[in-house]
């Protein structure tokens, strides 16, 4: 299912991370503390098939594959920032409510 897809924590950190502009894949890696290679390259794959990132491969002297997010990635954009407008703006409730469970679990 595409919502399941979209709302995977990594395709929300690496978006993200690719917001300000194209990576290659180990920065992408550096940049997204805990993410093993093989998720990453799963959730890469993932994007581009589904048209939110674009994949390139230069040739220079060194072989290296970059990603960047495609115009339809970039309409998630406001989903995302509102996503964590909200969660800024609820934190410290919902530390409240799990205290509040925690407590009462016992």
């Amino acid at each position: 299912m595409l919502l399941d897809q979209i709302a995977d924590k990594w395709t929300a950190l690496i978006l993200g991370a690719l917001c300000p502009g194209p990576l290659r894949f180990n920065a992408l890696r550096r940049s997204l503390d805990g993410i093993t290679q093989t998720s990453l390259t799963k959730t890469l794959r993932r994007l581009e098939r589904n048209g939110l990132l674009h994949r390139t491969v230069t040739t220079e002297a060194v072989i290296a594959v970059e990603y960047a997010i495609t115009p339809l990635g970039r309409t998630l954009g406001p989903l995302f920032q509102a996503l964590d407008s909200w969660t800024q703006d609820h934190v410290a409730e919902v530390e409240s409510a799990r205290r509040r469970y925690d407590g009462s679990a016992d």
